[in-house]
């Protein structure tokens, strides 16, 4: 069930309010005239469920031509909202739910955002990575693909392929490579005064290295991995089930491939560095194009399903049988 509040025009909430009353999803219309400040205009509240989301926020952006406001919440729990049996109250058959797009659109956009703290947390977790990986420790590899924020980025451009907006890919990528690179900066100085102090680990000094051999050797299965990762974080951005472990499985060679970029240039081993280069690369274009393929391809099975949903709807009922 969500929850919808409308700032609309004066002149437009007359024809609004027919509209809202007229559609039977609609639940708990409420009209407030002249209550709205910053826009100014009436405030209308109602609820709808998820199943119907995209259409009335549809018809509701084309009502208002870009005037007034529409904020959107998820409500929890509806007590006295219908339920179908066997399903909570006000939640339909989970196969009958579309993504509500305007709202995955709007999560995009803005963990697509990049503040100071985004720059700072990609280095924390390149500086985590790089103790990973002196260590031969896995805990601080997934420590360091828990701090990394670069899905947000990702997931950015990838919406910005999808709707062909530049600056969005633009600012995306700019993101990502900055970031990056100030995560392999930061780990290569890390590494060096590691190296210039001599506490590096008699294992990692003799070349026994198995956490670097896994990230720095980029082969057909760090493809699938890729791809696999890709599909998982558009499915749960689409469904509203991210999380930290999903960050996790994303992260899997992101982070840690730019954290022993720099400890590999650190330590003079420019063969592994060019193969976390590579691990680096191939992880970020793939998680792109999956998301954007990802996202153009739900939103046309969604389409499909609910076209075929409402021919089926709207044929007409066999007659009845003497």
């Amino acid at each position: 069930m969500l929850h919808v509040r409308v700032v609309s025009p004066p002149g437009a909430t007359g024809e609004l309010i027919e509209q809202l009353a007229a559609d039977s999803e609609i639940r708990n219309l409420l009209l407030l005239p002249g209550a709205a400040r910053h826009p100014d205009g009436d405030a209308v509240q109602f609820d709808l469920p998820d199943r119907s989301a995209n259409r009335v926020l549809q018809q509701l952006r084309v009502q208002l031509s870009g005037d007034g406001s529409i904020t959107v919440e998820y409500v929890d729990v509806s007590i006295t909202a219908p339920a179908a049996p066997g399903t909570p109250a006000g939640r339909p058959g989970l196969a009958d739910v579309p993504p509500v797009w305007d709202i995955v659109e709007a999560k995009i956009r803005a963990d697509g955002q990049y503040p100071l703290s985004f720059f700072t947390l990609l280095v924390i977790a390149g500086l985590i990575g790089a103790v990973g990986i002196l260590t031969n420790s896995q805990i601080l590899i997934v420590a360091a693909m828990v701090v990394g924020p670069e899905y947000g980025a990702i997931m950015a451009t990838s919406l910005g392929i999808d709707q062909r907006d530049r600056g969005a890919v633009r600012s995306g990528l700019i993101a990502l490579v900055a970031g990056f690179a100030l995560a392999v900066v930061a780990s290569a100085i890390f590494g060096l005064l590691i190296r210039w102090s001599g506490h590096t680990p008699r294992l990692y000094e003799a070349g026994v290295r198995p956490v670097s051999d896994l990230i720095n050797s980029p082969n057909v299965f760090s493809v699938i991995v890729a791809v696999l990762a890709g599909i998982v974080g558009v499915v749960s951005l689409t469904e509203s089930r991210a999380n930290a472990l999903i960050g996790v499985f994303i992260s899997v060679t992101t982070i840690p491939a730019a954290s022993d970029m720099g400890l590999s240039a650190a330590y003079g081993s420019w063969s592994e560095a060019r193969g976390s280069t590579f691990q680096l690369l191939l992880n970020v274009v793939l998680l792109i194009a999956v998301g954007a393929a990802g996202l153009r391809l739900q939103r046309a099975v969604w389409r499909n399903r609910t076209e075929r949903a409402a021919a089926r709807a709207a044929r007409p009922a066999p007659p009845p049988t003497a």
